[in-house]
């Protein structure tokens, strides 16, 4: 059976703090200690981009969505719902560090199904997906201070930033296979064969970031009975629900976990899906291995968001909520994320043929895949045709229109070729 969370009671903890002075009169904490931090990389190419003058540079390194006018846009479901909250809101009063319990109830509807309800299962609204995360980093290493968090290679670059801040201890286990642009299933087997009960699998729920390539469900199957027998505890990240082959198909693997393992964590993020980036809008999830032990996660997960945030943002939350509520508003949501997802899908067959290299862009999900590229041939690209992307190789499927996919593919073409290094 997998590890259970062992929690003391929220606030029974007592903490010592000592207040380190700096020497002078003035008796000033010194900050000068602090360490040097590196520039953040995508943040450098989003400066680099903006100032770059030729009109027909291509973004594919920002991880939003745009429709074939380059745009972000804000979905006809959120205006309606902002315009109906504007009519009616009454107050701006705090909602309490729970944050929207309503939003959290409907939300888990639409991503665990049938499995949404019941005593074992604890959650809470969160300042998006890396809210969640961090939230649920703090909670194991409360339970757990000693647990190890396997991630795989490679990942988004804040996850492993998030559990160690937490105090965790991360370790990486081999995921993507670069030559065959799919999982490396037997090498992530192989080196989660050091994984101890209680530590923690980090999973992306669906649409990989960065690669696209997702593990099959017999994988997925594999991965709990793993879970299972070592004593592991999964914690799924969800970021993408909806933009990979349909809200159901995108949900399925989490809700297996839940269905067959006693301790399950999950990180959840509106952002994409709804489209409200800058609204900060997500929720955690816990599932534990009975109602006693899921009391006093809440208590706990309560307590941490305190301290942590105090009490979570409404807006984005009240926009989800008040879609959800609302047949009508519902279905329009689906139906404009279903148009989200077509085009992204449509895009990656586009992309993979043209170039054999490229093939496997097509059975990938989500906004992102990784082209075979070399750091200096993205630096290239860039300086040479004005193709913004991570300097992995990156990119952002969403960041393509129709009309730049043959640009990019005959940019690519001498690198994929062999002729360009």
């Amino acid at each position: 059976m997998a590890d259970e969370l062992h929690l003391p009671p929220a606030g029974a903890a007592d903490l010592d703090i000592d207040v380190m002075l700096a020497g002078g009169g003035d008796r000033s904490i010194a900050l000068g200690g602090l360490a040097a931090q590196p520039a953040d990389a995508l943040l450098g190419l989003i400066a680099l981009h903006r100032v770059d003058p030729r009109p027909d540079k291509i973004d594919l390194g920002v991880g939003v969505f745009r429709d074939d006018l380059e745009r972000t846009p804000v979905m006809r479901a959120v205006k309606a719902a902002e315009r109906r909250i504007w009519e009616t809101q009454a107050t701006k009063s705090y909602l309490g560090a729970e944050g929207d319990a309503v939003y959290t109830d409907l939300l888990a509807q639409i991503v665990l199904g049938g499995q949404a309800q019941g005593p074992r299962l604890a959650g809470v609204q969160t300042p998006g997906g890396t809210g969640a995360l961090r939230l649920g980093a703090e909670l194991l290493a409360r339970a757990h201070p000693d647990a190890q968090v396997w991630v795989g290679t490679p990942t988004w670059p804040n996850h492993a930033p998030i559990f160690g801040e937490a105090g965790l201890s991360v370790r990486s286990h081999r995921y993507y296979d670069p030559a065959s642009a799919g999982v490396d299933f037997a090498a992530m087997l192989d080196d989660l064969r050091s994984a101890r009960a209680g530590d923690v699998l980090l999973l992306h729920g669906c649409c990989h970031n960065p690669t696209g390539a997702s593990l099959a469900p017999d994988q997925w199957a594999t991965i709990a009975d793993l879970c299972e027998t070592r004593g592991l505890i999964p914690f799924i990240d969800l970021a993408y629900q909806g933009l990979g082959d349909g809200l159901d198909a995108d949900a399925a693997a989490a809700r297996m976990m839940v269905d067959r393992l006693p301790t399950v964590l999950l990180a959840y993020s509106c952002d994409k899906n709804f489209g409200l980036y800058r609204e900060r809008v997500g929720a955690l999830w816990v599932q534990a291995a009975n109602g006693a032990v899921a009391e006093l996660v809440r208590a706990n997960m309560l307590a941490l968001a305190r301290s942590l945030w105090s009490m979570p943002p409404d807006h984005g939350a009240a926009i989800v909520r008040t879609i959800l509520e609302d047949e009508a508003l519902r279905a329009d949501w689906a139906a404009e994320l279903a148009t989200m997802r077509a085009r992204i899908n449509g895009l990656r067959h586009a992309l993979a043929a043209t170039h054999p290299r490229l093939a496997a862009i097509a059975d990938q999900r989500g906004m992102f895949a990784m082209l075979p590229l070399s750091p200096a041939a993205v630096t290239r690209l860039r300086d040479d045709h004005g193709i913004y992307m991570a300097g992995n190789g990156r990119i952002n499927i969403a960041g393509l229109r129709a009309a730049t996919v043959p640009v990019l593919a005959h940019a690519l073409r001498p690198y994929l070729d062999g002729a360009a290094q």
